[in-house]
Parts: C-alpha cells; sequence; structure tokens
C-alpha cells in the first residue's frame, strides 16, 4: 500500500513539473501572439486601426441615396471547379458612411463590423479614389 502512495505522489510531482512548463509555453505563445495582434492591427498607412480578424474589401459605390449609408458593390474573379474557366461575381455591401462623403462611382475600402442595422454590418475606412 505503501509503495501505491509513493507512486501516486511521484505521478502527482510530474504531472505538476509537467503543468509548470506548460504554463511557461503558453506564456511565450500569449506573448507572440499579442505581438503578431499588434502588427496586424495597425494598417500599412497607419489609418484605421482595426482588429486582425475584421474583413476587408475595396469595391465601387452604386447608390448614396440613403442617409449616413452608401451601396457598394464588390467584384471578384472566381475560377469555375470544373470548367477552368475564370469569371467575375459580385454581391453588395450595405456601408456606414458617418459624413456622407462618399458619391457614385467612388473606390473604397470597407471594414467589417458589428450589426448596425437589419442589412448594415460593414464600416467606410476611407476613400480609394473618387469618381471622375
Amino acid at each position: 500500500m505503501q509503495e501505491e502512495l509513493e507512486n501516486q505522489t511521484e505521478a502527482t510531482e510530474a504531472a505538476m513539473a509537467a503543468d509548470g512548463a506548460v504554463e511557461e509555453a503558453n506564456e511565450v505563445e500569449v506573448s507572440v501572439v499579442e505581438t503578431v495582434a499588434d502588427a496586424a492591427a495597425t494598417s500599412e498607412e497607419g489609418e484605421g486601426e482595426y482588429k486582425p480578424h475584421r474583413k476587408i474589401r475595396t469595391g465601387t459605390v452604386v447608390s448614396d441615396k440613403m442617409e449616413k449609408s452608401i451601396l457598394v458593390k464588390v467584384t471578384r474573379r472566381v475560377r469555375h471547379p470544373l470548367y477552368k474557366k475564370y469569371f467575375f461575381k459580385s454581391k453588395k455591401f450595405m456601408v456606414h458612411d458617418e459624413n456622407n462623403e462618399c458619391r457614385i462611382g467612388d473606390t473604397v475600402r470597407i471594414v467589417e463590423t458589428r450589426p448596425l442595422s437589419a442589412r448594415k454590418r460593414w464600416n467606410l475606412d476611407k476613400i480609394v479614389e473618387r469618381a471622375k
């Protein structure tokens, strides 16, 4: 019986030592993750600090008739899985434009955000190019 207790004690000590190693590894991992998140949060131009998990899209404004909202069409090139031909797919997003500064034809960058209304889940990040 005493041998069993000694074995259990040794197993417990070994587990505690392993937990200490795991905690040290977790601390190192957390610091690396924080550094990567800090680097990703700041954009290249230094404008608009966003969390790294938020999606960013670039598109063209197709409607600006609403107050503080615009409709942006994002077009992407897709390869057909069977025929291997490339074609364009597009999708329209409702975007929050706080200052009503966008006009039809502008190229804009939008960023994913929390739901702002029934259909609006994107924020205007910046106007890339004005319509001519």
